[in-house]
């Protein structure tokens, strides 16, 4: 998807465009880069919010950077997490699991991809609000938590919405406003009864000192590229929502509100420092 953005951005601008992929950190090393670059628009970040939203919470000083050390340009990603369970499983609704675990405490387990990532945390937030105590067991990777969950040692696996695709497993509901196009027949955790949508969100960002109007230049330039029949159809292939865009202003908002409501989690899950 960066490579797609960047020729759209590149068609659009008169600019070439480099995209270096700086694994590391969970993608703290590649934000840091980013963050303490020269602030002149042509060093930005390509990503998931994840890591302005928790890492600078959970690893403050490994980070290298805080949550407000990059500014948005657009939004460009939008990753649902899903509820999964083997397709044999007796558990048909996000109820079924819910008065299972309440009737029989401490014998229905989840398994997510590590702590203090978006699938994680987004069940914890769903047991927060639905007042449910389920054990949590952690994996290295999402293909391990839907192996474990294939295998049967977890009774129901969190992941991203792309990993379930072409999987035998049945989808319970999914962390969404509205049901997503790849599985229009999965109710919404929301239309479940438990008023909980954590979405990954994702795009475009620069330093934080770049100047506002080489921000909103490239910003217009992103919009433009985002919409392009290069991207759009690199969206389509990663089953992203139709509604995977959206501009500076709702970015920053939505960015914005992730941070605080990540922090709070992170607080009851005493995983912040």
């Amino acid at each position: 998807m960066a490579r797609a953005l960047a020729a759209a951005l590149s068609a659009r601008l008169g600019q070439p465009f480099q995209v270096v992929n700086r694994a590391g950190g969970g993608g703290s090393l590649g934000t840091a880069s980013v963050a303490h670059a020269m602030p002149d628009g042509y060093t930005l970040f390509f990503g998931a919010t994840y890591v302005l939203t928790v890492l600078p919470a959970m690893r403050a000083v490994e980070a290298a950077y805080t949550s407000d050390s990059l500014t948005p340009i657009c939004q460009t990603v939008s990753n649902a997490m899903v509820l999964a369970v083997r397709a044999d499983s007796p558990f048909q609704t996000v109820n079924d699991l819910v008065e299972a675990a309440r009737s029989a405490p401490g014998t229905i387990k989840y398994g997510h991809q590590g702590i203090g990532t978006i699938p994680n945390l987004a069940m914890e937030e769903f047991l927060d609000v639905s007042k449910l105590k389920i054990e949590a067991a952690a994996s290295r990777s999402e293909g391990g938590a839907l192996s474990e969950l294939l295998a049967g040692t977890v009774d129901v696996a969190v992941v991203v919405q792309g990993t379930v695709v072409g999987r035998d497993v049945r989808i319970l509901g999914i962390f969404t406003e509205e049901r997503h196009p790849r599985f229009p027949e999965v109710p919404t955790i929301r239309e479940q009864g438990f008023e909980v949508a954590p979405v990954s969100i994702g795009g475009l960002m620069a330093p934080a000192a770049t100047p506002r109007e080489v921000v909103t230049r490239l910003a217009a330039a992103c919009e433009q590229a985002a919409k392009d029949p290069i991207y759009v159809e690199a969206a389509r292939q990663v089953g992203q929502p139709d509604s995977y865009f959206a501009n500076i202003a709702t970015f920053r908002h939505r960015l914005n509100r992730d941070i605080d409501i990540k922090k709070k989690l992170l607080g009851r899950m005493e995983l912040a420092k």
